[in-house]
């Protein structure tokens, strides 16, 4: 068995190209430690990669995300189609590593060459969840997948960054639970494209299903109207459906030539959530290790200088970007 010394940026290009499941497990494992090596790889695969269909799967916690793609995975793998999961997870605070691991409901999948499943924490990464997502995603790309499911554990801002590298969104929610109801009322109902109500024999499952459509029904301009389909993923009730209606989703987009501007856009989103978080990083490094802008802020918190002026004067030197001429002289 080769060990991580014997892998080259060459053999780890060839070995992700055939697929080799050691070399993705390596330069997934790249991406997550932001080794510089991870980005002459990704760098030298972008140009093979467009192929991969990316369906995002989110929702509240512990709606049954991870066993209704496991299900959807047997469904797929059935047509013989391989399959990436990235299952995107809080990371530890101690190893800063993904908290929950592979996921147990994945495990019938472990042993199929034609399944790759990781799971992924932001272990520190300077672009967070979006930067190191969109790289593995990349990286099973160019490996030849035809598939790739993105699990997010939550619906936070972190995971509606990473849900936008996704070609078709799937908002799993579960009747009776007061967090699928702060879902909606969160502004949630904007992402998905196919939603799914999991545990279909609950006694709400229906009420939770007239909700979620009166809601829908306020939207009259869009001309996709997400499809809600009852499910129950530890059967797999539901599970065929489910998935007709996400590749009727990825025929609309085709059909109208709407994939390709999709992902042109999720693209150019994810460059700027990157640079920002990295912005962000570097604007904080630079403030805690330079007492002038130190100052700033104590002046900022004894209320000697006001918030906006701090910024442009932090802005100023940090950034080299001149102020706009409205902030006073403090000179």
């Amino acid at each position: 068995m080769a060990g991580r010394r014997e892998w080259t940026r060459e053999a780890l290009l060839e070995g992700v190209r055939t697929g080799d499941r050691r070399a993705l497990a390596r330069a997934i494992t790249l991406v997550e430690n932001s080794d510089p090596l991870a980005y002459d790889l990704v760098r030298e695969l972008y140009p093979e990669t467009g192929g991969a269909y990316a369906v995002g799967v989110t929702g509240p916690p512990g709606v049954g995300k991870s066993s209704l793609i496991s299900a959807l995975v047997r469904h797929v793998r059935e047509q013989e189609k391989t399959v990436g999961v990235i299952s995107v997870d809080p990371s530890s605070p101690f190893s800063k590593g993904a908290l929950l691991g592979d996921r147990i409901r994945l495990s019938d999948h472990f042993l199929d060459p034609g399944v790759f499943i990781r799971s992924m924490g932001t272990r520190g990464h300077l672009g967070g969840l979006a930067e190191t997502t969109l790289q593995a995603l990349l990286v099973l790309d160019a490996a030849g997948r035809d598939l790739v499911f993105l699990e997010t554990v939550g619906t936070g801002q972190s995971e509606i960054e990473v849900i936008g590298v996704a070609d078709t969104v799937v908002l799993v929610l579960m009747p009776g639970s007061g967090d699928s109801v702060q879902a909606l009322k969160a502004g949630i109902m904007e992402i998905p494209d196919v939603i799914a109500v999991n545990k279909k024999d609950h006694p709400a499952a229906k009420t939770m299903l007239n909700e979620v459509r009166s809601i829908l029904a306020l939207d009259t301009e869009s001309d996709w109207k997400p499809p809600i389909v009852l499910t129950e993923a530890v059967t797999e009730e539901g599970v065929a459906e489910l998935w007709e209606q996400i590749a009727a989703h990825r025929e609309y987009l085709e059909s109208n030539g709407l994939l390709d501007e999709r992902r042109r856009q999720n693209l150019a989103g994810e460059v700027f959530t990157v640079a920002s978080a990295r912005a962000k990083s570097h604007l904080e490094q630079a403030v805690a290790d330079d007492p002038e802008l130190r100052r700033l802020l104590d002046e900022v918190q004894r209320r000697e200088l006001d918030p906006l002026t701090a910024v442009r004067e932090i802005m100023e030197k940090v950034f080299k970007v001149e102020s706009d001429g409205n902030s006073p002289d403090r000179s």
